[in-house]
């Protein structure tokens, strides 16, 4: 089992809309998914609690002091990937996903803001000296502000930023308040496109055949 936890000290970066859709970019590989949402506001499970049927991708609200429980129970019940979704401002919380992590996805706007943010991000990882890359996320579909941030971070943190950007894109709020991903909601669509490509990049990272 691979463990991918997704962190970020800023609110709005767009963690849970990541988490739930990775996870189900695995669904439609055939992976068996558990989200494990740390954040108090559980915004995956109630995303998965407004889903029919409650199919999957599993989602489980728990504390980070049962994260090595829960990760040693999905193990033990045959889930092939988990994804970790955090809260914001919270160090703690953030430092116990990227200890449990293979990898860490740090999602990022093209924003002055985010980009000063993922400084404690980038920190964390580094204490629990855990790969970690950076996803631009929220794009603009139009100009270069998202160039300008992929530089910005090579140059000052000398940070892998994936290649893959995420677009900011009505299909990712609209599938969300359905309960469902961007597979289901609309499947042909370029936000499960984009989302499509950000797994495969991410499973390359840690090392997932897919």
């Amino acid at each position: 089992m691979k463990t991918i936890s997704i962190i970020s000290q800023k609110g709005g970066a767009g963690k849970t809309t990541l988490a739930i859709n990775l996870a189900g970019a695995a669904v439609e590989h055939g992976f068996s998914v558990i989200i494990i949402d740390l954040d108090p506001q559980t915004s995956a499970k109630k995303w998965h609690d407004d889903r029919e049927d409650k199919q999957a991708p599993a989602v489980i609200s728990a504390h980070a002091e049962r994260l090595t429980e829960i990760l040693e129970a999905a193990r033990v019940n045959g889930a092939d990937l988990c994804i970790i979704d955090t809260a914001p401002h919270s160090e703690t919380n953030a430092l116990d996903a990227a200890t449990a992590a293979d990898l860490v996805l740090i999602p990022c706007r093209a924003s002055s803001f985010d980009l000063k943010a993922i400084t404690t991000s980038i920190k964390l990882t580094k204490i629990a000296q855990k790969p970690a890359v950076i996803v631009i996320n929220g794009a603009q579909p139009r100009g270069s502000l998202a160039d300008q941030a992929e530089q910005g971070i090579t140059q000052k943190y000398g940070m892998p930023v994936l290649e893959t950007r995420v677009t900011q894109r009505a299909a990712f709020v609209h599938s969300a308040t359905e309960g469902k991903t961007v597979f289901e909601y609309e499947p042909s669509g370029a936000a499960a496109k984009e989302i499509k490509a950000l797994f495969m990049s991410t499973c390359l990272h840690v090392g997932i055949p897919v």
